[in-house]
């Protein structure tokens, strides 16, 4: 599995690398967003691994511009848990993002989560694929609006698959982050919420309902 490493901090860069290697990963390094931009042009990653403080490009643009070029996961490092940080690069479109300094176990497990939600991205069809003007075709992966395609990173796909699975069934956060994420030890709400309001700007912001203190349901009803 390759992963593109981007962090300019050199005794960062150097320590997570190791790690990563160490846990048979093979790693490619960069220490700012041009540099990050242009080694996944040339080579894409199994997946990015992010700083948020990059010089030349910071990791919120690069993460954007990937996700303009393609689906692969993304995950953001943050020096801090500064909700404006988080949500920064979660809107920008990452998977998931880390705390820094972290465990470089748990770094793994994220990595190897987020890899293995992209391949169970085709699940088993559900018994419906219509919800009012939105199609879910599970065979192809494909969504339509009003007739038109959608396009949706990998988690935000299996985060609307899991609300088709259960329409009109209240979905918590810790079930979304359980059965989309793969956090087997809880995780934080607030790449749930993010995703939710993503995915809600895709498919319609009334599709998606808030259940106040609970977590979120699909509309059940074609």
């Amino acid at each position: 599995m390759r992963v593109l490493l981007v962090e300019d901090d050199d005794v960062i860069r150097e320590a997570t690398q190791l790690a990563l290697e160490r846990n048979g990963f093979t790693v490619e390094a960069a220490a700012d967003g041009l540099t990050g931009l242009a080694a996944f042009r040339e080579r894409p990653p199994d997946v990015a691994l992010l700083d948020i403080m990059l010089p030349g490009m910071n990791g919120v643009s690069l993460c954007r511009q990937i996700r303009e070029e393609s689906p692969t996961p993304v995950i953001m490092m943050s020096a801090r848990a500064d909700p404006v940080d988080v949500v920064l690069g979660l809107e920008a479109g990452a998977d998931d993002y880390v705390t820094k300094p972290f465990d470089s176990t748990v770094l793994v497990a994220r990595i190897r989560a987020v890899v293995r939600r992209m391949s169970r991205a085709a699940a088993p069809a559900a018994a419906g694929n219509t919800f009012g003007e939105l199609e879910v075709d599970r065979d192809a992966l494909e969504v339509r609006l009003k007739g038109q395609p959608v396009e949706l990173t990998p988690t935000e796909l299996r985060l609307l698959l899991c609300f088709v699975d259960s329409p009109g069934t209240v979905l918590t956060r810790d079930v979304l982050l359980e059965q989309v994420w793969d956090y087997q030890w809880g995780g934080d709400s607030r790449v749930v919420d993010v995703h939710v309001q993503r995915l809600r700007a895709k498919i319609g912001q009334d599709l998606i309902e808030t259940v106040r203190g609970f977590g979120y349901k699909l509309k059940n009803g074609a």
